[in-house]
C-alpha cells in the first residue's frame, strides 16, 4: 500500500471503488528531477500503449496516472488520456462528486485530473499524479472544477460511493505539477 498521508488513513480500509483502491497503492510515488525519469511512471506509459509519446516524467502525468487506475480497475481509458480535460468523456457525468469519482480542473495553461477523496467548504481533496511532482492528495478550489465523472459500474454502484466531508487542513494547490 502507498504512503497514506496523516488525516487520510481511513482510505486504507476502503475496498471500493476499484479505481480508488488502485490509486491509493501509489501514494508517495515521486517524479525524478533532472534528466532521469521514474521508471515506474515510464512503465505505466508502456502498459497503456503510450510509451512512444510519453518518454519522460517531465511531461505532465496526471492523465497518465488516472488512465493507469482506470485500466487496472477494468474500465476503458478515454481517447488521448494525457490531456486532462479529455477525462470529461469518461464514464457517467454527475453533478456533484463522491468517493472515487474523477474530477477535472482548469489551471493556467491547461487542465488537471484526479480522484475525489473528500471535500471541505472551499476545496475538493484530490488524490492524483503530478501533484507537487508526486502521487499525493491535495486540496483544489471547488471554483476550478470543470467536470465530475463516475465509473460506469458493471454490477452496481458500491455502497461506499458517498460524499466525504473533511476538515480544511493543508495548502490549497494553485498549479499542479
Amino acid at each position: 500500500m502507498g504512503k497514506i498521508p496523516k488525516g487520510y488513513e481511513w482510505l486504507g480500509a476502503e475496498n471500493a471503488p476499484k479505481l480508488l483502491v488502485e490509486a491509493v497503492k501509489h501514494l508517495g510515488l515521486l517524479e525524478v528531477s533532472g534528466d532521469k525519469s521514474n521508471p515506474d511512471i515510464l512503465r505505466w506509459a508502456s502498459e497503456l500503449g503510450l510509451g512512444k509519446v510519453y518518454t519522460t516524467d517531465s511531461i505532465a502525468w496526471c492523465g497518465l496516472f488516472v488512465a493507469l487506475c482506470v485500466k487496472r480497475a477494468g474500465y476503458e481509458v478515454v481517447k488521448d488520456p494525457l490531456w486532462a480535460l479529455n477525462w470529461n468523456n469518461f464514464g457517467v457525468k454527475v453533478n456533484s462528486p463522491m468517493l472515487g469519482d474523477i474530477v477535472t480542473f482548469v489551471r493556467p495553461g491547461g487542465g488537471h485530473v484526479g480522484i475525489y477523496v473528500g471535500e471541505d467548504n472551499d476545496c475538493y481533496h484530490i488524490l492524483g499524479g503530478n501533484q507537487s511532482d508526486s502521487v499525493s492528495i491535495t486540496r483544489i478550489l471547488k471554483t476550478r472544477a470543470k467536470g465530475f465523472r463516475r465509473s460506469p459500474f458493471k454490477v452496481g454502484q458500491p455502497a461506499n460511493v458517498r460524499k466525504i466531508q473533511l476538515s480544511a487542513k493543508g495548502v490549497i494547490s494553485t498549479d499542479e505539477a
